[in-house]
């Protein structure tokens, strides 16, 4: 598979709660999830990553919806 390393991926997660617009939180998002599928990325790597996107969209989830926000 092609993506970015899992330490690179982890990093952009770590993003997705300050710094990441839309476009950029559903890329970092994808490449999460293609690193949680490549069985050749540690165990260790992918239940990093598990467990912070879990956390991203948990926070995602408790956020405000405002006029503009779609559903």
């Amino acid at each position: 598979m092609t993506h970015p390393e899992p330490k690179v991926v982890y990093q952009h997660l770590e993003q997705l709660d300050d710094e990441a617009d839309v476009t950029t939180s559903a890329v970092y998002r994808e490449e999460a999830q293609e690193v949680l599928a490549d069985n050749e990325v540690s165990l260790n790597w992918r239940e990093k990553i598990s467990e912070r996107l879990s956390e991203a969209n948990n926070n995602l989830a408790t956020e405000t919806v405002t006029d503009n926000d779609s559903y």
